[in-house]
């Protein structure tokens, strides 16, 4: 039964009507859903282009074509002049997969040297990779339907000459590189602002720092199963992913700063949770078809970015639909409809998307401007998982053949182990391992043509043979227990031992805000995290009540950092009814001495409390 919340006051924590006994849970449960943006919100207000963030719709929600292979929306599409002096991307697309969160689980390998993880139990992952490494080989047409639009034309333009900047061709594939961001837990409801600065943080991870490296990049911020990213699989959604750009100030929560320039990103929900509404089984019936949504959706969101990389400053109608919405969900088959499309990587389910030469949807097209010009393929073998020691002086051999005579491969690698690099011109990955861990490794073999091939695997770094690490418990006074905050620092009355808000476990607990005014309050511990361990889990349980109503702003908010870096922030959209243990993981930060910091912070009504009990950072 829902209870009124009273405001905390200096004099008293609460007022009469004590709050329930709250018991210990493992998951948080989703209070309310969150409102999602209409696909409705996002029409043009001139000209045919709108403002930013554009939706792809659930399949009850897309308009309906009449008949297979139909496009919906008004008329050709045409050019909206850019944004940012960006229209569509003209290099070789580069997709760069991003698996955000430690939900995700447990990275290995499968047989074709895809990245899997533990918590993805439909396979979306190495699904993804496979169909974005697909892209662009053996000169494949679906993508040639795109590459028909560029930029350096007029606002309202329909057509582009042959000298124009076109969109570029994926040679060799598309599939740049993946990363799971173990270093936090996937927000329950991110916001556009926290996908956005996401996807800027894996800028900085794949070393992309520079708006050149970016210019052709695109970050696909794929969100873990039971969560939902700005709303998806909410009562009120309508849609199954969108993509924009990190300066959109229309986010939820606004624009995310970059330092790399303008950063192109797809919010990709768990797609699988909303089944059929998000194109399971579309094109194939039974396990054959469970991943067709995932590529279908993911497919379409690339095409969108590549013709309109900064919505919509790229190739929209004058209803606001890019290429791929005039031809979402508009039937199976034909030149126009979905249907699978075979890659060199295999066959996937795949939407048209539309095409002004024909104005209609299209499944393929000729390549313009000569972007797939090379038929090469470049094969990297994959080395399987490998082990080493830190301190301990590593050489790994990557073998690549390309399918043509007489070309010089060029190495990269992305995720190696501190300590180690790979030889560009070589393909010899060696140095000495320093830090004890999991990576996901990723290496890339490129030609002269641009044709390019890749294999991931799992490397593991153990502690130092003889190693001093010995397992522990380093947080001082963890629960508080003692009655004062030492050694920890805490704002006044942080601590506290009062039955209106029980602790998780013993008397007390630490308790911030609750005031129902504007109000900060801090707590820190500043801890050396020794090295040579192989496990570092910084966790504590955390319980938030809160007065606010709203189910869609964050008033009130808790940052959990390390040093500079934020680990998490929670809100009052994040209320529960009892506590949650949250987990991160601290390898990063052996060998050093850092601060653990809780930042909270209050509005100035309506009361938000955030406690939290039982802290641990756990080595061995």
């Amino acid at each position: 039964m829902a209870q009124n919340i009273p405001t905390r006051t200096k004099r008293s924590r609460f007022a009469a009507g004590a709050v329930a006994t709250f018991t210990a849970m493992s998951v948080t449960a989703l209070a309310a859903p969150l409102a999602a943006r209409a696909a409705a919100a996002e029409q043009p207000t001139m000209n045919g282009h709108g403002h930013g963030k554009v939706v792809f719709p659930t399949r009850s929600n897309s308009p309906k074509a009449g008949y297979a292979g139909a496009a919906s929306g008004t008329g050709q599409l045409s050019y909206g002049g850019g944004n940012d002096g960006i229209g569509v991307t003209t290099g070789a697309p580069k997709v760069y997969l991003v698996f955000y969160g430690s939900q995700w689980g447990t990275a290995g390998t499968d047989a074709n040297g895809n990245t899997t993880y533990s918590g993805d139990s439909k396979g979306e992952a190495p699904r993804l990779q496979q169909m974005f490494k697909g892209l662009g080989t053996n000169s494949e047409t679906w993508s040639g339907v795109m590459t028909q639009y560029c930029e350096g034309v007029s606002a309202g333009a329909t057509t582009c000459p042959s000298t124009a900047a076109h969109v570029g061709y994926p040679t060799g594939g598309a599939y740049a590189g993946i990363w799971e961001d173990t270093s936090v837990s996937s927000p329950s409801q991110a916001t556009g602002h926290q996908l956005a600065a996401e996807a800027v943080k894996a800028a900085g991870h794949f070393g992309n720092t520079t708006s050149t490296s970016n210019r052709s990049a695109q970050y696909v911020i794929a969100s873990p199963t039971g969560t939902h990213p700005d709303g998806f699989n909410t009562l009120t959604a309508n849609w199954c992913a969108w993509h924009d750009w990190n300066g959109d100030t229309g986010l939820s929560g606004g624009a995310a700063t970059s330092s790399y320039g303008d950063v192109a990103f797809t919010n990709l929900p768990y797609l699988t949770d909303m089944g059929s509404s998000c194109g399971q089984n579309y094109v194939n019936s039974g396990t054959a078809g469970t991943l067709d949504g995932v590529t279908i959706v993911g497919g379409h969101e690339y095409a969108e970015t590549i013709t309109d990389q900064n919505p919509a400053g790229g190739w929209t109608d004058s209803t606001g639909n890019e290429n791929a919405d005039k031809c979402a969900w508009n039937g199976v088959g034909g030149t126009g409809g979905a249907q699978n499309v075979t890659f060199a990587t295999g066959s996937f389910a795949m939407q048209a998307t539309y095409s002004n030469d024909v104005t209609g949807c299209q499944i393929s097209h000729a390549i313009v401007g000569g972007g797939g010009g090379t038929t090469n393929t470049v094969s990297v073998t994959n080395p399987g998982s490998q082990t080493s020691t830190v301190g301990t002086a590593v050489s790994l051999q990557i073998h690549a053949t390309d399918s043509a005579s007489g070309q010089t491969l060029t190495y990269s690698a992305t995720g190696l182990p501190a300590g180690l690099s790979i030889g560009s011109t070589t393909g010899l990955i060696s140095g000495t391992p320093t830090t004890a861990g999991t990576y996901t490794v990723t290496v890339t073999a490129k030609d002269t043509t641009g044709a390019s091939g890749s294999a991931s695997f799992t490397w593991t770094v153990n502690p130092s043979s003889g190693g001093t690490c010995t397992a522990k418990q380093l947080l001082g006074n963890p629960g508080f227990e003692t009655g004062t905050a030492a050694p920890w620092t805490a704002s006044s009355g942080v601590i506290d031992s009062s039955t209106s808000e029980p602790a998780h476990t013993g008397s007390w607990k630490a308790w911030m805000d609750g005031y129902g005014t504007t109000h900060t309050d801090t707590l820190s511990q500043s801890v050396t995290i020794p090295s040579g361990c192989t496990t570092y889990t910084f966790s504590f349980w955390l319980h938030i009540d809160t007065a606010e109503t709203t189910t869609t702003t964050a008033y009130d908010k808790l940052t959990v950092a390390v040093g500079t870096t934020t680990l998490a922030t929670y809100s009052n959209l994040n209320k529960n009814t009892g506590y949650v243990q949250k987990s991160f993981n601290l390898a990063a930060y052996a060998g050093q001495t850092v601060t653990l910091k809780f930042t909270g912070t209050e509005d100035s009504s309506l009361q938000t409390s955030f406690v939290v009990d039982d802290t641990a950072v756990n080595v061995s």
